[in-house]
């Protein structure tokens, strides 16, 4: 396969896949130190993060994505053989969590205050209702 189809997806496919599933990274190195760095190498495609986090969602695969991130610095080749001969083949597919958009008394405040979205969140719980509706009508600009 070439590096440039290869995505931490492609990855997580052949993962659940199994030894039937093709070996990805079948032609890299154990051991990073020895490899020369070569751009086009597929290890490259492999990002332990996200593939961590998507095992995370999983009640048979959480704690060996768990023992991944104990050992993260451990080179990808062997976190991805780990994962091909621990894991049970299966389909797994979960929805990743996003952040929602910001709530609209939320994004008042920020913009009365100039705060990040973090810490408006924070202070939040300070305001009254009587207050945030005191800034709605501060920051209301007419119109539809």
């Amino acid at each position: 396969m070439e590096m440039s189809k290869l995505t931490p997806f492609t990855f997580i496919g052949s993962i659940n896949d199994g030894r039937k599933g093709p070996n990805l990274l079948q032609d890299c190195k154990a051991d990073q130190s020895l490899e020369t760095a070569n751009p086009d190498s597929p290890d490259k495609a492999y990002v332990p993060f996200v593939i961590n986090r998507s095992f995370s969602y999983f009640k048979d695969t959480v704690l060996f994505a768990n023992e991944m991130n104990i050992h993260h610095t451990l080179p990808n080749r062997m976190q991805y053989d780990f994962y091909r001969y621990m894991v049970t083949a299966k389909r797994r597919f979960s929805k990743w969590g996003k952040k929602q958009n910001a709530h609209a008394d939320i994004a008042i405040i920020q913009k009365e205050y100039g705060y990040t979205r973090e810490k408006a969140e924070a202070v939040y719980i300070l305001f009254s209702k009587s207050e945030i509706q005191k800034l709605y009508k501060k920051h209301d600009k007419g119109g539809k």
